[in-house]
């Protein structure tokens, strides 16, 4: 069987078909993808909305696609951190399940912490999804049985580095099993189809940059990216806080700077002859502009004529495809510039449709 497409964000990916607030179309979104929780809070907080003045002018007069800013995700993790400090006690009560009054704890959460709400959503979202750490150790996999050699992983838009840890995770790939198994972190989504080769996961240098990394010992990241993940999964939750427990003595190599800059500079460095140097991007390209796209394309094709069979380039790429409907697990590897479709994925990692 094929899996049926199930995410969190991009929530923007699916258009409501009628609705004309912004909460009210991202609580369909998210009570399609399967979480009733989310898509109650965010429905009473449209309805109580009146109640914090602040943040209903921020979404009333946000400048530029509101759904492409994610507010109702920002808007949900402002909530999720306030109900994580115990503020105020109501909230709390409402996320450990002792009541289902919505919109009273909404409306009273309103009224006492609009002005932190609101400041809270002027800042982007912040996630780093480990789930997805599966599908790239899979195509790791095969692209170690298409060069025979260990990985040199590069990652573009890396967050706080937790997918830089992916060598440190262990997995279960369709009956496949890699990585280390004796991890706090241990991966196994739902899988259709054979399962990847059975290769050594195998990475001997680990670096990523992102425009504003995280630092995964600073305990205000922690619970930023704590608050995003949504309060009725709680295995994402508990896999997030193992993750970040392992970043806190493997610290990522994450450098802040602009991506295509950074990676200009990286194919400028001598390559060690015995590696395969792999460029890795998942749910990057939708926040990059067209023109960003074709000169990371051309970066690619000039990196990819000096390739040879001892100095082997690839690229993993996990994004969404053109029409925005699946995301696609896509592999290229030079020289020769081959690529192919591995798979289909849920944007979470959290089932894997394997064609490779």
């Amino acid at each position: 069987m094929v899996f049926q497409l199930r995410a969190e964000n991009d929530m923007n990916m699916i258009v409501h078909p009628g609705s004309s607030s912004e909460l009210r179309r991202q609580s369909w979104r998210a009570r399609l993808l399967g979480s009733p929780f989310v898509a109650d809070v965010l429905a009473a907080a449209d309805r109580q909305l009146v109640h914090a003045p602040r943040t209903a002018a921020l979404i009333a007069n946000w400048q530029g696609d509101a759904a492409a800013a994610a507010l109702g995700l920002r808007l949900n993790s402002a909530v999720h951190a306030l109900a994580r400090r115990g503020i105020p006690p109501v909230l709390k009560a409402l996320f450990d399940h002792r009541h289902n009054d919505f919109d009273g704890a909404l409306a009273t959460t309103f009224e006492t912490e609009d002005r932190f709400i609101a400041n809270w959503m002027r800042s982007p979202t912040q996630t780093n999804e480990v789930g997805r750490a599966a599908a790239l150790a899979a195509a790791l996999l095969v692209a170690r049985g298409a060069t025979g050699l260990p990985a040199e992983v590069l990652e573009l838009g890396a967050s706080c580095g937790l997918n830089l840890n992916l060598g440190r995770y262990g997995y279960d790939l369709g009956g496949r099993i890699a990585g280390n198994q004796d991890s706090a972190v241990h991966i196994a989504p739902r899988w259709n189809g054979s399962a990847p080769p059975a290769e050594p996961l195998e990475i001997v240098e680990a670096r990523g940059v992102d425009l504003n990394p995280l630092d995964p010992r600073d305990l205000a990241t922690r619970e930023r990216l704590l608050a995003y993940v949504w309060a009725d999964q709680p295995r994402r939750t508990k896999r997030l806080e193992q993750a970040l427990e392992i970043a806190q003595l493997a610290v990522p190599d994450v450098e802040g700077a602009d991506a295509q800059i950074w990676l200009e500079e990286r194919f400028a460095e001598p390559q060690a002859a015995g590696t395969c140097r792999v460029v890795v991007h998942s749910m990057v390209l939708q926040y990059l502009g067209h023109d960003q796209r074709e000169a990371l394309g051309t970066m690619f094709q000039e990196a990819g004529h000096r390739a040879c069979s001892k100095r082997p380039l690839a690229r993993i790429s996990f994004e969404w495809n053109q029409a925005r409907t699946e995301v696609h697990l896509k592999l290229t590897t030079w020289p020769g510039q081959t690529t192919r479709l591995l798979a289909v994925c849920d944007p979470y990692g959290d089932w894997i449709d394997w064609r490779g």
